[in-house]
């Protein structure tokens, strides 16, 4: 009747101690704060680039930083930090974060340069013409690599600043 208690069995029951003190999942949490915080600073990057406050920017896609790169990038580090690079977990969320940072730079990008393009050539048909009152389309859906960069520095930071609090 003699039981021996292993690491793995220690391990696994400082993790449900740890989870039941902090019910927060923390990759998500980081993920959506820092998502929150990247939509939040376009306010500041449109006042310094157009002298301009623009609230609308908060909740419209392009612009700097980039929240998509935030928030995937955020989740990379959340679990790098939770659970270590050796899981699948992780290569789930690198792989997630490759697609949408490309994504961003290059089909977002592209398609919201050829909007600007389109807008331009509707302006300047004449009022006649069918095409010539149509609502303009969007053209800030994408990000430069600039903008990428910055969105994933911030997802970098957000969940040591998350890891330091909780």
């Amino acid at each position: 009747m003699n039981e021996v208690l292993t690491a793995s069995d220690a391990s696994s029951s400082a993790r449900s101690y740890a989870s039941s003190i902090s019910p927060v999942n923390v990759p998500l949490f980081s993920a959506l704060l820092a998502c929150a915080i990247a939509q939040f600073l376009k306010l500041f990057t449109t006042w310094y680039k157009e002298k301009r406050w623009d609230s609308k920017r908060m909740l419209s896609s392009g612009g700097m930083p980039s929240s998509h790169s935030a928030t995937v990038t955020s989740l990379i580090m959340a679990i790098y930090l939770q659970e270590g690079a050796g899981g699948s977990v992780f290569a789930i969320a690198v792989v997630l974060a490759c697609v949408v940072m490309y994504d961003a730079t290059g089909v977002r990008l592209h398609a919201g340069r050829q909007a600007e393009l389109l807008n331009q050539i509707v302006c300047e048909l004449p009022p006649e013409h069918p095409v010539a009152n149509v609502r303009p389309l969007r053209d800030s859906l994408g990000h430069t690599p600039l903008q990428v960069l910055a969105g994933a520095v911030l997802g970098c930071v957000v969940p040591f600043l998350l890891r330091s609090s909780i």
